[in-house]
């Protein structure tokens, strides 16, 4: 793992499906997600998905780039730039900005985000795992 390491990355397509699974996985069933009909009223002309759903979509790049190091101890921290739309596909990708050690653990951090199609971040910021 060195500085400037791209990411493993990973391409999602969310589908309404998949959003009303999620809706019932965590019990979020805010109509903005799950009421097409609702949704068309909103600024948002349709619905979109859960902002966790994405960041799990993060998690999981994480975990598969520092696994244990990730599952252990990983944080990130986010910023949701525009929603994720179904029957769309986004990718998730990231790159090693720092290393260092810490009295416990070497710790990396990298620059993530996820993208939509065009290449438009629809979820930036930063995460901070262990290397084990």
């Amino acid at each position: 793992m060195q500085i400037g390491d791209e990411l493993p990355s990973i391409t999602k397509e969310i589908t309404q499906e998949k959003i009303n699974r999620y809706a019932e996985a965590s019990g979020d069933y805010n109509p903005i997600h799950v009421d097409p009909e609702f949704a068309q009223k909103t600024m948002f002309k349709g619905t979109i998905g859960h902002g966790l759903m994405t960041l799990a979509y993060l998690s999981e790049m994480m975990t598969r780039y520092l696994g244990e190091g990730w599952i252990s101890g990983g944080n990130m921290e986010v910023t949701f730039l525009a929603p994720t739309r179904p029957d769309q596909r986004y990718t998730t990708r990231g790159k090693v900005t720092d290393k260092r050690e810490e009295v416990s653990a070497q710790l990396v951090e990298c620059e993530i985000w996820c993208e939509d199609a065009e290449g438009n971040k629809v979820v930036s910021g930063k995460a901070v795992g262990r290397v084990i």
